[in-house]
């Protein structure tokens, strides 16, 4: 086996790699509301998802053209580059779903393929127009039309239905959350499964197996990808879902159809047109503006400050860890070189992942009640109490002291 046939068999199987970590990263997207507001049970809300999504990957390839040409000068890319921008990506949704904060896998992945780029060739071999105008811009319009529409169709929704008695609402809408829920996740496939189909593609244009013409990846790419999705979905990301189901705003269910309602029709209309926009950000957007949206509703702007740091610092982090990748990779060369980066890719995972168990989130506590962070309240669910490290002396409490009926009080020890 030569090194350039090894090198595409590492980015194939790092490439589906990310494809998983961003299913579960961003399973909370379409699934967070109606689990939050009990309208779907965790495991079944996360089955439904995963088939969807599945479904979702071969409705559309556009986006996955606009991440393969749309970037970065398809001539100058190599297969060690490709990989140091997909290990980008990987690292920057492990730390975040670590951390519960629903940042972009779309701008992990493009930050770290940017960074890995600039770190070959300089910037000349990044599309800066390419960039701006079918990522950047668009998720931060995205974003702010997502709030709006969110904040919109959530007073809609309440003023529609004042008078209705809230028992009533909450059992309609709950019903309502199957289909917007479903059509989110629908969406979302047809979005972030090809984002991976776009990298393979690049990969397979490198290698020489496809045309630099090709219009759409091979049906292989397409299949593959949309199965490490749905698996990845079906794991579920519980601890993004617990921050946007809870931490964020306090879900009920008018409030979760008019936020999945408008994600996906803000999703869908961008994958019809090629933009490799960010789900979370438009699902968080919608969130937000639904929690504006309700009379007397109430939003964590703390928490939402934090997802706003995190969406900023996403393209440059992620850059960094790509071009670290990169250098790494191609400094030391040949077999060994593709090796050890894959291998630090595994070790920064294994950590963030062990370092996760401590205090687990699941389907079983991701509804419990926020208590001012991700963990917080949770740690009784794994941790068992420990003893005092330095116990003291044992200390005899006395009896306490009894009144004789009708008689003075007579102490413990002074009883004859």
């Amino acid at each position: 086996m030569n090194i350039d046939l090894f090198l595409l068999i590492v980015v194939v199987i790092t490439a589906l790699a990310f494809d998983f970590t961003n299913g579960f990263h961003d399973t909370g997207n379409a699934m967070a509301t109606s689990i939050a507001s009990g309208a779907l049970a965790p495991k079944a809300a996360v089955a439904l998802s995963a088939v969807l999504n599945l479904v979702g990957a071969f409705m559309s390839t556009a986006v996955a053209a606009t991440i393969a040409k749309g970037l970065i000068d398809g001539h100058i890319v190599t297969l060690d580059l490709v990989f140091a921008g997909l290990v980008g990506g990987i690292v920057w949704n492990l730390l975040t779903w670590f951390l519960g904060i629903p940042s972009s896998s779309s701008h992990a992945l493009i930050g770290g393929i940017v960074g890995a780029t600039i770190a070959a060739v300089g910037g000349h071999g990044v599309i800066w127009k390419g960039v701006v105008s079918k990522a950047i811009i668009p998720a931060v319009v995205s974003a702010i039309l997502a709030i709006a529409v969110g904040a919109m169709a959530t007073w809609l929704v309440y003023r529609i239905t004042r008078g209705v008695s809230a028992k009533h609402t909450e059992a309609g809408f709950r019903y309502g959350q199957w289909g917007s829920a479903s059509l989110v996740s629908l969406a979302h496939g047809t979005n972030d499964a090809q984002k991976t189909m776009g990298v393979i593609f690049l990969a397979l244009m490198s290698y020489g197996a496809v045309s630099h013409t090709a219009a759409t990846p091979p049906l292989w790419v397409i299949v593959c990808c949309a199965l490490a999705m749905a698996s990845g979905t079906y794991l579920g990301g519980w601890r993004i879902i617990r921050t946007l189901g809870k931490g964020l705003v306090e879900i009920r269910s008018p409030q979760g159809m008019a936020a999945e309602s408008s994600s996906a029709a803000v999703i869908l209309l961008s994958a019809h047109f090629g933009y490799a926009l960010s789900t979370t950000q438009v699902c968080t957007g919608s969130v937000l503006g639904s929690g504006l949206g309700k009379p007397g509703g109430e939003v964590r702007w703390g928490v939402a400050g934090r997802m706003a740091v995190a969406w900023l610092v996403t393209l440059p982090l992620a850059g960094s860890v790509g071009a670290i990748t990169y250098w790494i990779v191609h400094f030391i060369g040949g077999y060994l070189g593709a090796i050890i980066g894959f291998g630090l890719l595994v070790a920064v995972a294994a950590a963030i992942y062990i370092r996760s168990r401590k205090v687990k989130v699941d389907h079983k506590n991701v509804n419990a009640e926020w208590e001012g962070s991700l963990t917080a309240g949770l740690g009784g669910t794994d941790e068992k109490p420990e003893p005092p490290a330095h116990p003291g002396p044992t200390v005899r409490i006395p009896a306490p002291s009894r009144t004789a009926s009708n008689g003075p009080t007579v102490s413990a020890a002074n009883r004859s």
